[in-house]
Protein backbone atom coordinates (compact mmCIF):
# COMPACT_ATOMS: atom_id res chain seq x y z
CA UNK A 1 0.00 0.00 0.00
CA UNK A 2 2.58 2.33 0.81
CA UNK A 3 4.57 1.81 -2.59
CA UNK A 4 1.36 2.61 -4.06
CA UNK A 5 1.04 5.79 -2.24
CA UNK A 6 4.74 6.81 -3.23
CA UNK A 7 3.89 5.78 -6.96
CA UNK A 8 1.41 7.86 -7.27
CA UNK A 9 2.77 11.02 -5.78
CA UNK A 10 6.01 10.36 -7.47
CA UNK A 11 3.69 10.92 -10.96
CA UNK A 12 3.40 14.36 -9.98
CA UNK A 13 5.29 17.56 -10.22
CA UNK A 14 5.09 19.32 -7.23
CA UNK A 15 7.25 22.29 -8.43
CA UNK A 16 5.31 22.97 -11.69
CA UNK A 17 3.20 25.85 -12.81
CA UNK A 18 -0.17 24.00 -13.61
CA UNK A 19 0.12 22.09 -10.09
CA UNK A 20 1.49 25.24 -7.52
CA UNK A 21 -1.96 27.18 -9.35
CA UNK A 22 -4.12 24.78 -8.38
CA UNK A 23 -2.52 24.46 -4.73
CA UNK A 24 -2.69 28.15 -4.11
CA UNK A 25 -6.43 27.43 -4.20
CA UNK A 26 -6.87 24.10 -2.54
CA UNK A 27 -4.09 25.03 0.39
CA UNK A 28 -6.11 28.56 1.11
CA UNK A 29 -9.35 26.59 1.02
CA UNK A 30 -7.81 23.86 4.12
CA UNK A 31 -6.71 27.28 5.68
CA UNK A 32 -9.79 29.05 5.51
CA UNK A 33 -11.61 26.06 6.45
CA UNK A 34 -9.40 25.46 9.74
CA UNK A 35 -10.17 29.00 10.28
CA UNK A 36 -13.96 28.60 10.02
CA UNK A 37 -13.58 25.87 12.42
CA UNK A 38 -11.94 27.66 15.15
CA UNK A 39 -14.48 30.32 15.00
CA UNK A 40 -17.16 27.87 14.86
CA UNK A 41 -16.32 26.33 17.88
CA UNK A 42 -16.22 29.36 19.70
CA UNK A 43 -18.96 30.41 19.11
CA UNK A 44 -21.12 26.73 19.65
CA UNK A 45 -19.19 27.42 22.67
CA UNK A 46 -20.76 30.14 23.72
CA UNK A 47 -24.45 28.28 22.79
CA UNK A 48 -22.99 25.46 25.25
CA UNK A 49 -21.65 27.09 28.12
CA UNK A 50 -21.58 24.21 30.23
CA UNK A 51 -19.20 23.18 27.21
CA UNK A 52 -17.72 25.79 26.56
CA UNK A 53 -14.02 24.75 27.85
CA UNK A 54 -13.87 21.72 25.65
CA UNK A 55 -15.39 23.10 22.70
CA UNK A 56 -11.75 26.43 23.61
CA UNK A 57 -9.80 22.89 22.89
CA UNK A 58 -10.76 21.50 19.95
CA UNK A 59 -10.68 25.62 18.12
CA UNK A 60 -7.52 25.54 19.54
CA UNK A 61 -6.41 22.26 17.85
CA UNK A 62 -8.22 23.84 14.77
CA UNK A 63 -5.52 26.90 14.70
CA UNK A 64 -2.47 24.43 15.46
CA UNK A 65 -4.11 22.66 11.99
CA UNK A 66 -4.28 26.30 10.14
CA UNK A 67 -0.43 26.89 10.79
CA UNK A 68 0.39 23.37 9.85
CA UNK A 69 -1.39 23.97 6.26
CA UNK A 70 -0.27 27.46 6.06
CA UNK A 71 3.98 25.94 6.32
CA UNK A 72 2.52 23.61 3.97
CA UNK A 73 1.77 26.50 1.48
CA UNK A 74 5.14 27.76 2.08
CA UNK A 75 7.20 24.77 1.70
CA UNK A 76 5.98 24.80 -1.76
CA UNK A 77 6.57 28.27 -2.26
CA UNK A 78 2.74 28.73 -2.80
CA UNK A 79 0.53 31.82 -1.75
CA UNK A 80 -3.01 30.81 -0.93
CA UNK A 81 -5.91 32.62 -2.35
CA UNK A 82 -7.35 33.22 0.37
CA UNK A 83 -9.96 35.69 -1.18
CA UNK A 84 -11.13 32.40 -3.38
CA UNK A 85 -10.84 30.31 -0.04
CA UNK A 86 -12.93 32.91 1.60
CA UNK A 87 -15.77 32.84 -1.11
CA UNK A 88 -15.66 29.16 -1.01
CA UNK A 89 -17.13 28.88 2.31
CA UNK A 90 -19.75 31.54 1.75
CA UNK A 91 -22.79 29.86 2.04
CA UNK A 92 -21.97 27.31 4.92
CA UNK A 93 -20.93 30.47 6.71
CA UNK A 94 -23.59 32.69 6.21
CA UNK A 95 -26.16 29.56 7.43
CA UNK A 96 -23.79 29.17 10.39
CA UNK A 97 -24.03 32.75 11.62
CA UNK A 98 -27.63 32.61 10.79
CA UNK A 99 -28.04 29.63 13.09
CA UNK A 100 -25.99 31.02 15.63
CA UNK A 101 -27.68 34.34 15.46
CA UNK A 102 -31.18 32.35 16.16
CA UNK A 103 -29.49 30.31 18.83
CA UNK A 104 -29.76 27.05 16.56
CA UNK A 105 -27.32 24.80 18.35
CA UNK A 106 -28.33 21.78 15.85
CA UNK A 107 -28.31 23.60 12.89
CA UNK A 108 -24.43 25.12 13.92
CA UNK A 109 -23.63 21.27 14.61
CA UNK A 110 -24.71 19.82 11.68
CA UNK A 111 -22.68 22.29 9.83
CA UNK A 112 -19.64 22.53 11.92
CA UNK A 113 -18.91 19.05 13.55
CA UNK A 114 -20.78 17.02 10.74
CA UNK A 115 -20.75 18.06 7.24
CA UNK A 116 -17.52 20.68 7.83
CA UNK A 117 -15.53 17.73 9.64
CA UNK A 118 -16.95 15.24 7.34
CA UNK A 119 -15.98 17.08 4.63
CA UNK A 120 -12.31 17.85 5.80
CA UNK A 121 -12.07 14.18 6.84
CA UNK A 122 -12.59 13.33 3.40
CA UNK A 123 -10.24 15.38 1.57
CA UNK A 124 -7.79 14.73 4.03
CA UNK A 125 -7.77 11.15 3.11
CA UNK A 126 -7.98 11.42 -0.48
CA UNK A 127 -5.02 14.12 -0.24
CA UNK A 128 -2.54 11.97 1.84
CA UNK A 129 -1.77 9.40 -0.49
CA UNK A 130 -1.11 12.11 -3.53
CA UNK A 131 0.64 14.83 -1.17
CA UNK A 132 4.16 15.75 -0.91
CA UNK A 133 6.43 14.38 1.89
CA UNK A 134 6.11 17.60 4.18
CA UNK A 135 2.20 18.42 3.58
CA UNK A 136 1.82 13.86 4.20
CA UNK A 137 3.20 14.20 7.76
CA UNK A 138 0.87 17.42 8.23
CA UNK A 139 -1.75 16.01 7.00
CA UNK A 140 -1.93 12.66 8.89
CA UNK A 141 -1.79 14.38 12.20
CA UNK A 142 -4.29 16.50 11.11
CA UNK A 143 -6.79 13.64 10.07
CA UNK A 144 -6.87 12.15 13.64
CA UNK A 145 -7.60 15.40 15.59
CA UNK A 146 -10.55 15.57 12.78
CA UNK A 147 -12.48 12.50 13.97
CA UNK A 148 -12.47 13.72 17.24
CA UNK A 149 -14.21 16.49 16.40
CA UNK A 150 -16.58 14.88 14.84
CA UNK A 151 -17.16 12.46 17.84
CA UNK A 152 -17.78 15.52 19.90
CA UNK A 153 -20.97 16.19 17.53
CA UNK A 154 -21.81 13.04 17.22
CA UNK A 155 -21.79 12.61 21.15
CA UNK A 156 -23.94 16.00 21.73
CA UNK A 157 -26.45 15.33 19.20
CA UNK A 158 -26.83 11.74 19.68
CA UNK A 159 -28.20 12.62 23.71
CA UNK A 160 -30.47 15.36 22.59
CA UNK A 161 -31.61 13.19 19.44
CA UNK A 162 -35.29 13.09 19.73
CA UNK A 163 -35.59 16.99 19.92
CA UNK A 164 -32.55 17.57 17.43
CA UNK A 165 -34.07 15.23 14.73
CA UNK A 166 -36.30 17.42 12.77
CA UNK A 167 -33.82 20.34 13.25
CA UNK A 168 -31.13 18.05 11.87
CA UNK A 169 -33.04 16.88 8.77
CA UNK A 170 -34.20 20.60 8.13
CA UNK A 171 -30.29 21.65 8.18
CA UNK A 172 -29.46 19.19 6.39
CA UNK A 173 -31.86 19.81 3.50
CA UNK A 174 -30.72 23.46 3.34
CA UNK A 175 -26.76 22.62 3.70
CA UNK A 176 -26.12 19.46 1.83
CA UNK A 177 -26.72 21.14 -1.52
CA UNK A 178 -23.77 23.34 -0.59
CA UNK A 179 -21.30 20.74 -0.35
CA UNK A 180 -21.88 19.33 -3.51
CA UNK A 181 -21.89 23.17 -5.16
CA UNK A 182 -17.99 23.37 -3.08
CA UNK A 183 -16.79 19.37 -4.79
CA UNK A 184 -18.45 21.09 -8.27
CA UNK A 185 -16.31 24.33 -8.09
CA UNK A 186 -12.90 22.51 -6.93
CA UNK A 187 -13.62 19.02 -9.24
CA UNK A 188 -10.49 20.93 -11.47
CA UNK A 189 -7.65 21.87 -9.42
CA UNK A 190 -8.45 18.51 -6.88
CA UNK A 191 -7.53 16.55 -10.09
CA UNK A 192 -4.34 18.30 -10.55
CA UNK A 193 -3.25 17.21 -7.06
CA UNK A 194 -4.16 14.00 -7.40
CA UNK A 195 -7.53 13.92 -6.03
CA UNK A 196 -10.61 12.47 -8.48
CA UNK A 197 -13.58 14.27 -7.00
CA UNK A 198 -15.96 10.90 -7.39
CA UNK A 199 -13.22 9.37 -4.50
CA UNK A 200 -14.28 13.12 -2.80
CA UNK A 201 -17.90 12.33 -2.85
CA UNK A 202 -17.57 8.44 -1.99
CA UNK A 203 -15.42 9.36 1.40
CA UNK A 204 -17.85 12.63 2.23
CA UNK A 205 -20.83 10.29 1.96
CA UNK A 206 -19.36 7.72 3.98
CA UNK A 207 -18.55 9.54 6.86
CA UNK A 208 -21.62 11.58 6.36
CA UNK A 209 -23.60 8.58 6.70
CA UNK A 210 -22.35 6.78 9.48
CA UNK A 211 -22.06 10.15 11.67
CA UNK A 212 -25.96 10.16 10.80
CA UNK A 213 -26.32 6.67 11.75
CA UNK A 214 -24.45 6.98 15.13
CA UNK A 215 -26.39 9.98 15.75
CA UNK A 216 -29.73 7.59 16.02
CA UNK A 217 -31.51 7.82 12.15
CA UNK A 218 -31.99 4.42 10.49
CA UNK A 219 -30.66 3.35 7.10
CA UNK A 220 -34.19 4.75 5.15
CA UNK A 221 -33.28 8.15 6.68
CA UNK A 222 -29.46 8.59 6.14
CA UNK A 223 -30.47 7.72 2.32
CA UNK A 224 -33.11 10.39 2.31
CA UNK A 225 -31.31 12.61 3.87
CA UNK A 226 -28.09 11.89 1.64
CA UNK A 227 -30.16 12.12 -1.34
CA UNK A 228 -30.59 15.72 -0.85
CA UNK A 229 -26.95 16.33 -1.96
CA UNK A 230 -28.38 15.64 -5.44
CA UNK A 231 -30.48 18.82 -5.49
CA UNK A 232 -29.33 22.23 -6.97
CA UNK A 233 -28.38 24.50 -3.96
Amino acid sequence: MVGQELELASDLDFQSETYRDAYSRINAIVIEGEQEAHDNYIQIGELLPELKDDLAKLAKMELRHMKGFTACGRNLNVTPDMAFAKEFFTGLHGNFQKAFAEGDVVTCLLIQALIIECFAIAAYNIYIPVADDFARKITEGVVKDEYLHLNFGEEWLQQNFDESKAGLEKANRQNLPIVWKMLNQVEKDAKTLGMEKEALVEDFMIQYGESLGKIGFNTRDIMKMSAMGLLPA
